[in-house]
């Protein structure tokens, strides 16, 4: 009977056919390009000597002292490199950012991670299906987060009358662009970019069947909202009118105004202009709390998104406001 040949293959010990997957991957950062790594590790040191040998639980709440993060409650998750980046640069109030382990070298990354540290955000590593599961339980499933994404904190709203005492802070006329029905968070976003290009001093939203601060709106404001303040009202209706006995005149916008937007008499005034939404426009409770309602006259279109029309009345507004030239 002929003698057993041997199988071919590695050798015991070798590391044979795995040996590439032990070596990483290759478009992993050594540690000596992560300028946050040599922190990271002291900070561990010191966790894990606090946590002591008898197992008392670490800053984290971990028996064994470790950094593994935990979500912070109503925090949202921003995603993508640009607005990662724009955010951090804007001052968005943030807990953590979690930076995929296995990048190409990138830019926008080393700058998120310095902006990061400076800021005094936790920063963690983790892999892309870590990453792809913090957007799956965010209700981003699927989402394209380029190996970035950034826990942000809730947004903290102002009172109503926090944004007059902010203009008369500033010895300016008080201007407050206030939102009826506008659901969108682009909408709020592009609306709050318009305001503080026209030197509005905040906007004014309800609680309920509106659209807030999301990551969809702080995305698209291109992070004016980290400077623009945005305060919410339990009733619109009754907001406005307390806006008018402290002195502030309210102009609605309503494609069936009373008159034309460039005949309007009120804009060097306190002013609060009231931004309808696109379907129905102005609610019938807000429109009587408005001292006047103004349309802006077009050709060629039914009606205009309620961004642009916040946009162009408040160019208008500033144009008024501003000293001839």
């Amino acid at each position: 009977m002929p003698a057993k040949k041997n199988k071919k293959g590695p050798t015991k010990g070798s590391g044979g056919k795995n040996r590439r997957s032990l070596e990483g991957k290759k478009t992993t950062l050594p540690k000596e390009e992560r300028h946050w790594y040599s922190g990271k590790q002291k900070s561990r040191a010191a966790k894990s000597s606090s946590a002591g040998r008898a197992g008392a639980p670490g800053p984290q709440g971990r028996p064994d002292g470790g950094d593994a993060p935990r979500q912070a409650p109503g925090g949202e998750l921003l995603i993508g490199r640009n607005p990662v980046v724009e955010a951090l640069r804007a001052g968005m109030p943030a807990v953590r950012l979690f930076v995929a382990n296995s990048l190409d070298p990138d830019a926008r990354v080393n700058e998120a991670t310095r902006l990061a540290g400076d800021a005094g955000l936790e920063i963690h590593e983790v892999t892309r299906a870590e990453l792809d599961r913090r957007c799956d339980s965010n209700g981003l499933p699927g989402a394209a987060h380029q190996g970035l994404a950034m826990q942000v904190r809730p947004y903290r709203y102002a009172d109503p009358e926090d944004l007059v005492e902010r203009a008369r802070a500033a010895g300016q006329a008080p201007l407050i662009v206030a939102l009826d029905g506008v659901t969108d968070p682009h909408n709020l976003g592009a609306i709050a970019r318009s305001a503080a290009a026209f030197g509005a001093h905040g906007l004014l939203v309800p609680e309920r069947r509106a659209a807030g601060v999301t990551m969809a709106a702080w995305k698209t404001s291109a992070g004016t909202l980290a400077k623009l303040p945005v305060a919410q009202a339990v009733n619109l209706t009754r907001a406005l009118e307390g806006y008018k006995r402290d002195g502030l005149f309210a102009v609605g916008l309503d494609a069936e105004g009373d008159v034309r937007l460039d005949a309007i008499t009120l804009a060097e005034d306190p002013l609060v202009v009231v931004v309808g939404s696109e379907g129905k426009g102005l609610s019938r409770l807000v429109r009587e709390a408005c001292d006047t309602v103004a349309g802006i006259p077009i050709t060629g279109a039914e009606s205009l998104n309620a961004s642009v029309a916040a946009g162009v009345a408040l160019y208008e507004v500033a144009r008024r406001r501003s000293p001839v030239q």
